[in-house]
């Protein structure tokens, strides 16, 4: 006892043993981080990252508000208790990063905030042309407009234009045009975890898209005589090269895919070789590093010159300004200018005469393209490019990896071998790490992406790009055209590489999407392995696997349905899907294969066995667990007889309509109908767990679900007239 009968305050046996291994733990901890100290600036971008993530996760204000407010907590509560401590300041730290990331996409949210369609319409306006981007492979071509005038539409609309309804004089930017259109909200995810189009469209401006009805006016000839380098040189490029071959080399000089045909487009994807039809690090390195050679070789042939000036400094900003010129040439669109920042930042570097490519340098390039356009982190574009560099960098400075692959004196078929060595081991190191992001963002990912890397790679940067680049140069003299032959037949071995890699068997593994805690686990225990450099790196391999098993485990829906209601997949007993409509596009069977994780080809459900259909709808059975679902789904918007059509609600468990149902039409455990869809959007319904999961969330009030709304149906318009 104490003093005056009061219990003394000295700890108990198994008091002083859990603070000696809180102690130990925490003196463990302090050791690691001093071991890592020069790795604990490559956090500071991931950290804002993950403020970032929690913007685009959480669903309103409060909870913004509340996540900024628990940050700044967080960060004051180390400041107070454990100022001298290494681990409080990382924690410190990541929390001011992470408020950081938070505000600012946020900020840059609000500031891209502009009016939308409310509604579908058609309109007839006058407006100024933004960006023509051919698309010859679909025989259109889409344009960026700003109406003039309007101040019931949009400020930027994104619409299609038929190449039937093209004028004989061709559009251009800053041209004006009189044209009509049917206009509608950019659109939502169709499907639970389905590309959003309208978070893109937000930060893009975009307040509604559509088609051109018709041909438009354009202004007087004598404007629009010029059209831009690029499109000029885009059109001069597929003249030259016909069909996907034009388009692709197109592709890789001014970044414009329109005329690559949908199959070799598809099977570049499906193949891993999708990234090299994008201009990002692959395409301004090899720029960059040509021109760099080029003009190192060319300055050292004055003996003179060379005495007297630095030529690898010279050449270093021979290749920045190639590298610019390039960016801009091929539309400079987010990736590529974050692949020229890259370059760039390894010039200085080399300038200054320190190591060119370093963690510290991909970490400085994240950090400023983070801070420019923060939306980007969400982007599978920067999410590949980044995780891409990240593990090339961490693999070459492995001490074991560097060591091996290490140039020296050898002779020719060993060297040779060490850089195919190199080119596989970094190809699937790639391939692994990328996987996990495909899945997520495309749901399927190639099985074989790395060994088709490992040809098309070279091909691309040492074959078909100089080619390409020689082509073009000697067509100022009209001496391009052998060169241009030569060029066609490596585009041939790169299509047909692809389509040999699709082909072969188990080439693509599919899954439904998985959970975002589960990606993130994945992405977190990657990111653990690849920055740190001592011995507690591999504790990232734990999350890593955990994450993937969650991704590979997903749930496979078993009735998936567009936001429109009109078309239904349903999983069969099989494994199989069947559609609704037998005549569904290839587009939406495409979102409905990616959604459910399925890579064949669906059949129809009135084909199958045990359906009961007729003109206006058709009925089928389930069965999971035991239990036996009953599913009726409209497919035509014919009237029917109310009472029948209650008594056939009345014995379904569910009830799928894209029309408005009667409140008579009611079924056993679900009914959805028009209303139901324009609220929630698309819906996956697992039967085995009697859970439906929506694409939109009707608590989330991000910007872009609850816009500024126009009615773009303004009567008191003249008609649409060109505007000289």
């Amino acid at each position: 006892m104490g003093v005056g009968g009061v219990p003394s305050m000295a700890s108990t046996p198994l008091q002083i043993s859990i603070a000696r291994r809180w102690s130990g733990v925490g003196e463990a901890l302090e050791s690691r981080l001093e071991a890592e100290r020069d790795r604990i600036a490559l956090w500071l971008p991931v950290a804002i990252g993950c403020g970032i993530a929690l913007w685009f996760l959480l669903s309103d204000q409060r909870a913004w508000i509340g996540a900024l407010l628990l940050l700044a907590a967080l960060g004051l509560a180390t400041a107070l208790l454990s100022p001298a401590s290494r681990c409080a300041l990382v924690v410190r730290r990541g929390a001011l990063a992470a408020a950081t990331g938070l505000a600012l996409v946020w900020l840059h949210a609000t500031l891209a905030a502009a009016p939308v369609i409310a509604r579908p319409v058609a309109a007839s306006f006058t407006a100024i042309i933004e960006r023509v981007e051919p698309q010859p492979a679909r025989a259109a071509t889409r344009i960026t407009v700003a109406p003039v005038g309007r101040r019931d539409l949009p400020a930027r609309l994104r619409l299609t234009l038929a190449d039937r309804d093209w004028p004989a004089v061709r559009l251009v930017p800053g041209q004006a045009v009189g044209l009509s259109a049917r206009l509608m909200p950019p659109p939502g995810p169709a499907l639970p975890g389905g590309y959003d189009f309208a978070q893109r469209a937000w930060f893009d401006g975009i307040g509604g898209v559509g088609s051109v009805i018709g041909r438009p006016v354009v202004a007087e000839a004598g404007i629009i005589a010029d059209e831009t380098v690029r499109t000029q040189l885009t059109r001069h490029i597929q003249s030259q090269l016909p069909g996907s071959a034009g388009g692709i080399a197109a592709a890789l000089v001014t970044g414009d895919r329109g005329g690559i045909a949908d199959a070799d487009n598809e099977a570049m994807q499906r193949s891993g070789l999708a990234h090299l039809l994008s201009v990002s690090g692959l395409h301004i390195t090899a720029v960059v590093g040509g021109t760099i050679l080029l003009l190192m070789r060319l300055l050292a042939l004055s003996q003179r010159f060379a005495l007297r000036f630095s030529v690898p400094l010279i050449a270093a900003a021979g290749g920045a300004l190639a590298g610019i010129g390039y960016t801009w040439l091929s539309g400079a669109e987010v990736p590529t200018i974050r692949a020229c920042i890259a370059a760039l930042l390894v010039l200085v570097a080399l300038a200054l005469g320190r190591e060119a490519l370093t963690l510290r340098l991909v970490a400085a390039g994240a950090l400023l393209v983070l801070l420019l356009w923060p939306e980007a982190l969400v982007s599978p574009s920067f999410q590949m490019s980044f995780m891409a560099v990240t593990v090339i960098v961490a693999l070459y400075e492995h001490p074991r990896v560097h060591a091996k692959l290490a140039r020296r004196d050898e002779g020719a078929f060993r060297a040779f071998g060490r850089v195919l060595l190199g080119l596989i081991v970094t190809g699937v190191a790639i391939e692994a790490a990328l996987t996990p992001i495909a899945l997520f963002h495309f749901h399927t990912a190639g099985l074989y992406g790395a060994l088709a890397n490992v040809v098309a790679i070279p091909l691309t940067t040492f074959v078909i790009m100089p080619l390409e680049a020689l082509a073009l140069f000697f067509d100022s003299i009209g001496l391009g055209g052998p060169l241009w032959w030569l060029t066609g037949q490596a585009m041939g071995l790169l299509l047909g590489l692809a389509h040999a890699v699709t082909a072969a068997p188990g080439a693509v593994v599919a899954l439904p999407r998985p959970a975002a805690w589960a990606f993130g686990l994945t992405i977190g225990g990657l990111l653990w392995l690849l920055l740190w450099q001592t011995q507690w790196r591999w504790w990232g391999v734990l999350p890593a696997v955990a994450g993937l098993a969650a991704m590979a485990f997903a749930p496979i829906p078993d009735l998936l349905i567009t936001s429109d209601g009109r078309h239904i997949a349903a999983r069969m007993d099989d494994g199989n899907f069947a559609t609704l409509r037998a005549r569904a596009g290839d587009f939406v069977r495409d979102q409905l294969g990616e959604a459910a994780g399925f890579d064949g080809d669906m059949a129809a459900l009135a084909d199958l066995p045990g359906t009961e259909c007729n003109a206006d709808m058709c009925r089928w059975t389930m069965q999971r667990n035991g239990r036996i679902w009953q599913i009726l789904a409209t497919r035509s918007r014919y009237l029917v007889d109310i009472p029948e059509l209650a008594a056939a609600c009345a014995a379904a468990d569910i009830v799928i309509a894209d029309r408005w149902l009667p409140p008579s039409c009611t079924a056993r455990w679900l009914t959805l109908d028009r209303d139901d869809f324009d609220r929630h959007g698309g819906v996956a319904i697992n039967l085995s767990t009697a859970r439906t999961t929506t694409s939109i969330n009707l608590a989330d009030a991000h910007p872009w679900r609850r816009p500024q709304f126009v009615s773009g149906n303004d009567e008191a318009d003249p008609p649409a007239a060109p505007v000289p």
